[in-house]
């Protein structure tokens, strides 16, 4: 079978084999997305589902331990969750003769949404992440590192200065270096307490990785689980929140440079997370809380910033851009833009998060 756009990869359905009950003359699989970091299929045999990802080459392979490890956790606390499934021989993916790594899930019923469709929806969302974290309070099991630098915003802005030295004759040069000094001016404007606990948090909660029971309302405002595990680590609980309302509370999409801010989305995510968290959080957490928003748009405005020089890490649209450095100039400056209407709502907002 060839590799056209409609067929499945050879690499995949190689890989497929090493799982028991996947192939066979029924086999059907069909890409779902892109995504910016892995190649997602759908794949059905009779009325057995699964999702198949080629995992993106920058994730250790010790990030399949984690997400067992965490989900077996959040089973046992009574959540729904995703199911990573293993190989004939016990593995947790496969390494295809072509250097890629498949891994298959249990496809979960629901509907994901790329843009919050309103209040009710953030709560819900507020309300299954505070589950999460809840859930998790508990977990003492070890968690690898991912293989990249996460939320480690001192190295995201090193890598930034390394972008700008090795690509001085790059079109975008300027406007990224003009960027980055207003990015290192708003980090310095910010400041977070000190030694915060490091907590289990997903790692990468756009909307897009909440799974909802369906389209319309009630089930669009209906949450099955939290999706995509790739980046559960420990960190500090503000880089959750503040990628949450990030995401969530933007009316437009990231590739826009114009970003719409719905402080009423903000305010339902955060009475959601209050309203069903399980552990109480120190004063500082609550603090860190309030500029959580500010510091992680920042922080993804630098990393796109970055990329615009590199053009080596987020995928990028060739329909509607010349160039990945095009794509994520857009980005970068939709985030910078998201940034400055956190600032303009920052006193509003503090009121929900100090509840």
């Amino acid at each position: 079978m060839s590799d056209s756009p409609q067929a499945p990869p050879r690499s995949l359905l190689a890989a497929l084999h090493a799982y028991s009950g996947v192939t066979g003359p029924e086999l059907r699989a069909s890409p779902v997305s892109t995504g910016l970091l892995h190649q997602t299929w759908a794949v059905e045999t009779g009325s057995r589902q699964w999702i198949a990802q080629q995992v993106n080459p920058i994730f250790s392979p010790s990030i399949h331990e984690n997400i067992v490890r965490v989900t077996n956790h959040l089973r046992s606390r009574g959540l729904e969750t995703v199911e990573l499934c293993a190989t004939r021989d016990g593995g947790l993916f496969v390494d295809g003769a072509d250097g890629s790594r498949w891994r298959l899930l249990r496809r979960m019923s629901g509907v994901t949404f790329d843009r919050c469709v309103g209040s009710a929806q953030a709560r819900a969302a507020g309300v299954s992440v505070a589950s999460f974290h809840s859930a998790l309070a508990d977990f003492d099991a070890p968690l690898a590192p991912l293989g990249f630098p996460f939320h480690e915003t001192s190295l995201h802005l090193q890598t930034l200065h390394q972008a700008l030295s090795r690509h001085p004759d790059h079109p975008l040069h300027g406007d990224v270096n003009a960027l980055t000094r207003q990015i290192e001016a708003a980090f310095e404007s910010h400041r977070l307490p000190e030694a915060l606990p490091s907590r289990v948090i997903h790692g990468d909660l756009k909307l897009s990785n909440v799974l909802f029971t369906g389209s319309d309302p009630p089930a669009c405002n209906e949450v099955v689980a939290l999706i995509d595990l790739d980046t559960v680590a420990r960190r500090p609980l503000y880089f959750d929140l503040g990628d949450a309302w990030r995401s969530w509370c933007n009316r437009r999409t990231e590739d826009a440079q114009e970003a719409q801010l719905d402080v009423s989305i903000y305010a339902a995510a955060v009475e959601g997370y209050r309203s069903a968290l399980g552990f109480a959080l120190s004063a500082d957490e609550w603090r860190s809380l309030e500029v959580a928003l500010e510091w992680v748009t920042l922080e993804l405005c630098a990393r796109y910033a970055t990329d615009t020089l590199e053009e080596n890490y987020f995928a990028w649209d060739a329909e509607h851009y010349a160039s990945a450095a095009e794509h994520n100039w857009a980005r970068a400056s939709g985030q910078w833009n998201l940034y400055q209407q956190a600032l303009d709502t920052a006193t509003l907002r503090l009121e929900f998060v100090r509840g």
